[in-house]
């Protein structure tokens, strides 16, 4: 049973502790690839490093391979986060994303939106300004600057003319910051308008949403979420028990009527 009262206490004191627990100090500290363990390696200053991470798809496709510039320096969401990962291995497994057009918010490095990119979807990776520079780095690492597109978006700001609407939308580890939770409602809410009776389910974008709990102050995130959607924890994923003991949570969200 995991104690969250003294993980809060220590992410207090150690805001990157959770990345640090994977950490192979033979490894080189400038490329640092990890294809098992569910948070990447890298060292504990984080500045302008290069990371390397693969995830796996059906026995005959091989893995996807992701280079990453992490760098903690323009803030948190410079580095590759947990619940990242846990949601680009999901999405890796279940194959093609062609004819998608892919929305996630929150990019930070872009890593879960360069995944969405392999598979062949239109991406939009979205995040405040002093993140694209980073993100702009990653699509062009990957050779994906075709498919995969870098666009401003703050939570609670309308959605900028030049992004399509999205038939999905990807969203990990944006729980962290207490006074955004209202405005990642607000935006989630205007991205997923209220179904109607005449809607196809078909017509209404996939929301999967992977976050990691850390704080008491995540519960006041869900309870303003439940006014506008509901959710179900995925279940087909062969990794979850794993991530799970690490407490994150993998869902799908649904809009309320």
């Amino acid at each position: 049973m995991i104690d969250l009262a003294l993980e809060e206490k220590l992410d207090d004191l150690d805001p990157l502790r959770h990345l640090r627990d994977d950490l192979d100090l033979d490894s080189d500290p400038k490329t640092t690839r990890t294809s098992d363990g569910l948070v990447p390696a890298q060292i504990p200053s984080i500045l302008n490093q290069r990371i390397e991470l693969a995830f796996p798809r059906g026995p005959e496709d091989g893995d996807i391979l992701i280079k990453l510039v992490v760098d903690a320096s323009p803030g948190c969401g410079g580095i590759a986060w947990p619940a990242g990962e846990v949601l680009s291995r999901y999405i890796s497994r279940h194959g093609s994303l062609e004819g998608q057009t892919v929305l996630e918010l929150g990019s930070g490095t872009g890593l879960v939106g360069l995944v969405a990119g392999k598979l062949g979807a239109e991406v939009w990776i979205t995040d405040q300004a002093p993140l694209l520079s980073i993100m702009r780095r990653n699509v062009a690492m990957n050779d994906l600057s075709a498919h995969v597109h870098v666009a401003e978006l703050n939570w609670g700001s309308p959605l900028p003319p030049d992004i399509h609407r999205p038939s999905v939308i990807l969203a990990a580890d944006c729980v962290y910051f207490e006074p955004a939770f209202p405005l990642l409602v607000h935006t989630l809410a205007e991205l997923v308008p209220r179904p109607s009776d005449s809607d196809a389910a078909s017509d209404r974008p996939e929301v999967l949403f992977c976050y990691k709990k850390r704080r008491k102050a995540d519960k006041r995130f869900f309870t303003l979420l439940k006014r506008e959607f509901t959710w179900t924890e995925v279940t087909d994923d062969p990794d979850r028990e794993v991530y799970a003991r690490e407490a994150i949570s993998l869902l799908r969200l649904t809009r309320k009527r």
